[in-house]
């Protein structure tokens, strides 16, 4: 039977590129998460971060982390020849201490490099091995519930190695419990934490996102801010465990202090569409935060550095995800092609950065790996992530005073771009 001394291995899956931030992240989550959780944090390989630690640690890192996507308890690991081997390690483990008969399961299974020849057949093998061992010991079978299920197992091989895992968190941790609705291709949350993180922004420093969608940046920032982990409005598959302790549960969802709410405005945001400007409205508010973010609705190429207190602009990071195709368009030329809006607006949003934005570190994430010829802009870095499976980067660009000069100062020539 599980219990709260012994020591688990788990394996902590985030976007592509964010592997180093996780572990930062997770390092900090030990320190606050104390002894009794014994969180220690291990290697990092492509697509993730592998740790260890008590049950305890599966409910601290679920209620803290906000790079990870999912939080797996490894149940078993070892190789194997075929199919029947992933069976037979399968079958061997004591499913029936985690997790009632009655619960629903789901499989999902990755690979790398595997001989295997059909992944279906091998998530069925391991479905029919989970099966079993409850059939064995019980006359009676778990159903399957590909929607919504309490538990979710999952497998991974690679060449020569079978590990199978038992997933705490349930519904992807990128799944913070406010989001009602989006705008085009959001954001994941967990992925906006990853480029907040990566820009070196902390609570305190001022934050703008000029094309700001449905907030997402804003949200992920603000709960930063206002000190409330990102697993404190859902439920995770761990509260269905046979063992949980929902005293232990509440006590550790009780243990956090929220931040004194801020008394002048450090996070801004603006959009181009007011429906976008509602919306980002609308989703900083399901998610609990109680203190003002000033939002305008504002084309990108006309904004100015918001102001502080005292009436002066402030300085800080921008850190945006620029749109494609229709939403740089909402004002534009309709009859010009997609590629020349493009280019036409990051021109235009270039030359407002070099002429108000003096001091500034400015962070764009995109897909589009030519965006600093666009802005006619050297990047002084461009980190590489993916969004799902888009490649993308996240593209620095420090604004030091005196662009605006040395625009200026240029020869200008019959055929000049400028």
């Amino acid at each position: 039977m599980q219990s709260f001394q012994t020591t688990y291995s788990y394996f902590c899956p985030c976007p592509r590129g964010l592997e180093a931030a996780l572990a930062e992240e997770l390092n900090e989550i030990a320190q606050h998460a104390g002894p009794a959780a014994a969180i220690k944090v291990h290697n990092q390989v492509p697509g993730g971060v592998h740790c260890s630690g008590t049950l305890l640690a599966a409910y601290q890192l679920n209620l803290h982390s906000r790079i990870a996507s999912r939080v797996l308890l490894r149940m078993a690991h070892g190789s194997y020849k075929n199919e029947n081997d992933i069976y037979d390690l399968t079958l061997a483990q004591p499913w029936e201490d985690w997790f009632k008969v009655s619960h629903t399961i789901r499989v999902d299974m990755t690979a790398v490099k595997s001989p295997l020849r059909s992944l279906e057949f091998t998530t069925l093998k391991i479905k029919d091995a989970i099966c079993d061992r409850f059939l064995d010991l019980m006359k009676l079978r778990p159903s399957v519930n590909t929607k919504t299920p309490d538990m979710r197992i999952a497998g991974f091989v690679d060449a020569h190695n079978y590990t199978v895992y038992l997933d705490t968190s349930g519904e992807a941790l990128f799944k913070r419990g406010w989001r009602e609705e989006t705008g085009d291709a959001p954001l994941r949350e967990n992925l906006a934490a990853g480029l907040l993180r990566t820009s070196g922004w902390k609570p305190g420093v001022p934050l703008f996102d000029p094309m700001c969608g449905s907030g997402t940046i804003l949200a992920e920032a603000a709960q930063m801010v206002a000190g409330v982990p990102p697993g404190a409005r859902r439920r995770f598959a761990f509260e269905k465990f046979s063992n949980f302790n929902a005293e232990t549960w509440l006590a550790i969802k009780g243990d956090f202090k929220p931040n004194p709410l801020p008394t002048t405005p450090t996070l801004f945001g603006s959009d181009i569409s007011g429906d976008m400007v509602e919306l980002t409205r609308h989703n900083l508010a399901r998610a609990g935060i109680q203190f003002e973010i000033p939002l305008k609705q504002i084309e990108a190429q006309e904004v100015k550095p918001p102001v502080g207190a005292d009436g002066k602009p402030l300085v800080g990071i921008i850190l945006t995800n620029p749109p494609y195709g229709e939403r740089i368009g909402v004002r534009g030329d309709r009859a010009l092609p997609t590629e020349e809006l493009f280019a036409q607006f990051f021109s235009a949003f270039s030359t407002t950065l070099k002429q108000r934005f003096a001091g500034w570190s400015v962070f764009l994430f995109s897909a589009d790996l030519g965006l600093p010829k666009l802005m006619r802009l050297k990047e002084s870095r461009k980190t590489p992530f993916f969004n799902g499976a888009l490649e993308c980067r996240l593209f620095r660009f420090d604004m030091v005073a005196g662009y605006n000069r040395r625009e200026e100062a240029k020869p200008h020539s019959g055929n000049s771009e400028d």
